[in-house]
């Protein structure tokens, strides 16, 4: 029961249980009663039986005779003692003696009344119940009072923060026992003690703010200052003071404060790592976006300014369907729904400038962190010129295919003819370098047309794939060993294109006996060959355009293998094989279902 129900109560009205196995002696009783007291309910019982059974929260005070059927009234108050050890119980009895007093106050009587002659004693008895209900309001009341006051010292006392209650001086009058942990100090040295947050308070502004708050001028006062805490130095509290007022008289001020200096050198590594990070991508060459989940420009670095001609005001107005002149708005919408969490999203595209120039970009977009929210960093990279050199790569393929392939047809051709009108050792040589030259027109278109180029990827099975490049290539007594090597995500034709000129290499500097090894590397595959080796000092120069140190060798194959690895995102490095030929490692790999 609530302190307000209870003070609510005790003007309301009183509820007695009358206990008289006389019917006349309890209706003149309650008749009596109820001129007497204002607001009562008499309830009857006639015996003690019928009393407990009744017996309840909403009674007040017992009246009980003493002389009753079954239980006397000293055994029924014993009873009700049991169930209600505080409730006011009055022995009214016309059987009254010094031991039957004696008995009633050791059982815990609350009073004890001995019937008389005429109508005064009604009035005494009526009396004698008010008088020990309202005593044991009281009390009820104090005690919920005291339960109240225990749960706020036990509440005050276990927050995670500094509370207090000031004297109009700024002395501490309360304190919690965060402060106590705080300070380091017990609790009866701090109260009556000048409070150290009230004197920062107070230095750190223009007047006295707390002596404002103490006479009314405001109606609180909050902030931050740095406080002298033992064995920590100085520390950021966040503080907030509010008068406790009581009918119109402060009684003190109250003070909540919390230690927030971590949180503040959080926000300022926070801070500095956002001008960090904005200092960095406008120290970018190529354009840089931060694009929120909705598709609007939160921020843009100084390469988007300068190179689309917009302010950067004018630029976070926009969005990024309004420089795109590649991509449909529901193409730009998906791309934004599926950006993947953990990797890039790669894709060419096309830039218009405010003047209406367009250029090609390939745009590299990341999930990133920015202001506490996850938003998408794309980094548009101008490939106008790489877009002008694969024309020209295009071109000079055009020229390679036609101009050199068709009189290369026409030389060969003349060879066949010539073979069989005579027969000269020279022709043989001929022959030899119509081969060369064709290798080296495969190799250049090859270079020319792929490039770093691949296709949609699939789950490419090596070992299949190796075997059917082994029988494409002229291997001789050649062998090769591949089984259990896994399936990698690859462009099929491209994975082809690496293995065959692996194999031609192993072939032409290992000779037709060699032996071709395919094994599993813990994030790769490797390809060995027991030939000869590769020098360690030309092992960074093998990948070289022109690198061969083979006579019939057109210089290309392995500078082939190496675009190939890197288009697929791959490391390709080369090292001694276990037989002391040549082994290269591809790493970086993803196999399937790994």
């Amino acid at each position: 029961m609530g302190l307000d129900h209870l003070v609510s109560t005790m003007a309301s009205t009183i509820r007695v249980l009358h206990v008289e196995d006389e019917p006349d002696i309890a209706d003149l009783t309650a008749r009596f009663l109820d001129r007497e007291l204002d607001h009562v309910e008499i309830t009857h019982a006639t015996d003690a039986s019928e009393a407990l059974e009744r017996l309840d929260e909403t009674v007040d005070c017992v009246v009980s005779d003493y002389e009753m059927p079954g239980q006397n009234g000293i055994d029924f108050l014993a009873a009700v003692r049991e169930e209600c050890p505080d409730l006011p119980f009055i022995l009214f009895t016309g059987k009254g003696s010094e031991q039957v007093a004696s008995e009633a106050i050791s059982a815990g009587v609350t009073d004890y009344l001995q019937k008389g002659a005429g109508s005064d004693q009604y009035a005494i008895l009526a009396n004698r119940i008010r008088n020990a209900v309202k005593g044991h309001r009281s009390r009820a009341a104090l005690e919920a009072r005291n339960r109240e006051l225990q749960l706020f010292e036990r509440i005050f006392d276990t927050i995670h923060e500094g509370a207090a209650v000031y004297d109009a001086e700024g002395r501490y009058r309360i304190v919690n026992d965060f402060l106590v942990d705080l300070y380091d100090r017990p609790r009866a040295d701090l109260e009556g003690e000048p409070s150290r947050l009230v004197r920062r308070v107070r230095q750190a502004a223009d007047g006295d703010p707390f002596q404002d708050l103490v006479e009314g001028r405001r109606p609180h006062l909050q902030g931050e200052v740095e406080i002298e805490v033992p064995d920590r130095g100085e520390v950021v509290f966040e503080y907030r003071m509010t008068p406790l007022t009581v009918d119109g008289t402060l009684e003190g001020v109250v003070s909540v404060g919390r230690d927030v200096t971590e949180r503040r050198e959080r926000e300022r590594q926070l801070e500095q790592a956002r001008e960090e990070y904005e200092e960095l991508i406008d120290g970018m060459n190529d354009t840089a976006w931060v694009i929120d989940v909705d598709g609007e420009f939160r921020a843009v670095n100084d390469a988007a300014v300068e190179r689309l001609g917009y302010s950067r005001e004018e630029l976070l107005d926009m969005r990024p369907q309004d420089i795109d002149a590649g991509l449909e708005d529901q193409e730009i919408a998906d791309l934004i729904e599926n950006m993947p969490e953990d990797e890039f999203q790669v894709f060419e595209t096309a830039h218009e400038t405010k003047d209406g120039e367009t250029f090609p970009v390939e745009i590299s977009s990341s999930l990133v962190t920015y202001h506490g929210e996850t938003v998408i960093l794309s980094v548009g990279r101008d490939i106008s010129a790489r877009k002008k050199r694969e024309a020209r790569l295009e071109e000079f393929a055009s020229v390679v295919s036609h101009d050199l392939r068709n009189p290369l047809n026409v030389a060969q051709g003349r060879l066949q003819l010539a073979r069989e009108e005579c027969d000269s050792e020279h022709l043989d040589d001929v022959n030899r370098a119509h081969d060369r030259m064709a290798a080296l027109i495969d190799d250049l278109l090859q270079l020319a047309r792929e490039g770093h180029r691949i296709d949609e990827t699939e789950a490419v099975d090596l070992a299949t794939v190796v075997e059917n490049c082994w029988e494409t290539v002229q291997t001789g007594e050649a062998t090769l060993v591949a089984t259990d090597v896994g399936s990698v995500e690859a462009d099929r034709s491209r994975l082809r294109q690496l293995f065959e000129n692996l194999v031609r290499n192993a072939i032409e500097h290992g000779g037709s006996e060699v032996t071709v090894t395919v094994g599993r590397l813990e994030d790769g595959f490797y390809v060995e060959d027991d030939g000869v080796g590769i020098p360690s000092d030309e092992h960074e120069s093998v990948f070289d355009l022109g690198y061969t140190s083979s006579r019939d060798g057109t210089g290309f194959g392995l500078s082939i293998v190496k675009q190939i690895a890197e288009a697929h995102g791959w490391e390709v490095a080369v090292t001694e094989g276990t037989e002391g030929g040549a082994r290269f490692e591809f790493t970086g790999v993803s196999f399937e279902g790994t």
